[in-house]
């Protein structure tokens, strides 16, 4: 056993935990991706739990005042705050507030003494994800990090669901319809360029070799694969908006680019499925709203699958 204060220790010893605390066997965690910061205005205490973090594999620093940990927040990507509530100046409940306000990415425990000038509920309110008390041992600390991590994670994962087609992995329909809105709005306010590309599946349910749920899925999943290395990186939003059909938004994208990014899919697609896609675009124009560039569009897919008989 590692002594680093007399009420801080490493240990792997069971620490008797709080009356309704049952710890759950959780995932392996890379704590090697988080990067934590203590605040305390007493170095006695900050330095051992810093000592505890490392010892468990996190990224920590330290600092003495919640004016210094705002600071350093602006100055460092961290991902939890963990911060004693008592000190001078800015106590731990203002700058959790003020941390939650500007970092609200940032999980935040509060550790607490034997005193109780402040009720859970204050804690709560004040956007912590979970408090602590002192004096603490590493076990309990690593199961607290450990609940809040996964609960981060977990909501991280819901949130992807939300947005994300399940089969493909593209931005699914409600997705789509967001941020299309959003783009019209910052192509209209800086003047920019702004594509919409419908790519559409040609009789899909006339071919046998998809004519199997697993065959059908298996395409689909081919097709988003696709769309994902045919088209821009970090510029162009790929979209699964129905059963047989995909969407490209494509940004500073004029009609020759947005054509090259047509022939790229379809070709791509042609070759590694052996089907056949049809592809509509609509040019954002001044004043034109979400709805109209989709119903451009969808006009021009019509138009295009009219054309082939």
């Amino acid at each position: 056993m590692l002594t680093l204060h007399p009420h801080y220790t490493l240990t792997n010893d069971k620490l008797p935990y709080q009356i309704g605390f049952e710890p759950v066997e959780l995932e392996k965690q890379d704590f090697a991706k988080e990067w934590v910061l203590v605040v305390d205005d007493e170095t006695f205490v900050s330095q051992p739990i810093i000592g505890m973090l490392q010892h468990l594999g996190f990224n920590a620093d330290s600092t003495d005042s919640g004016e210094n940990a705002l600071k350093a927040l602006n100055e460092k990507t961290y991902t939890i705050l963990l911060t004693d509530i008592r000190m001078p100046g800015m106590n731990g409940l203002e700058l959790l507030q003020k941390t939650h306000d500007a970092f609200p990415e940032i999980i935040t425990i509060v550790m607490t003494g034997f005193y109780m000038d402040y009720s859970w509920v204050d804690v709560v309110n004040s956007g912590a994800a979970d408090f602590i008390n002192k004096p603490f041992g590493i076990d309990e600390l690593e199961a607290k990090l450990k609940r809040v991590i996964s609960e981060r994670n977990l909501k991280i994962e819901l949130e992807k669901l939300s947005i994300n087609d399940t089969l493909t992995g593209l931005f699914n329909e409600k997705q789509f319809f967001a941020t299309l809105k959003d783009e019209v709005i910052r192509a209209e306010r800086q003047q920019n360029s702004l594509a919409l590309i419908f790519i559409e599946i040609d009789n899909i349910s006339d071919d046998e070799k998809f004519s199997d749920d697993e065959a059908r899925e298996k395409l689909i999943q081919e097709i988003g694969g696709i769309l994902f290395t045919r088209t821009r990186q970090g510029v162009d939003t790929c979209y699964r908006i129905q059963e047989d059909r995909f969407a490209v938004i494509a940004i500073d994208s004029n009609v020759d680019i947005t054509e090259l990014i047509e022939k790229r899919i379809a070709t791509a697609i042609k070759d590694t499925c052996q089907i056949d896609v049809t592809t509509g675009h609509a040019i954002f124009m001044h004043r034109l709203s979400p709805e109209e560039l989709i119903t451009d569009a969808e006009q021009n897919l019509k138009a295009a699958k009219a054309s082939k008989g």
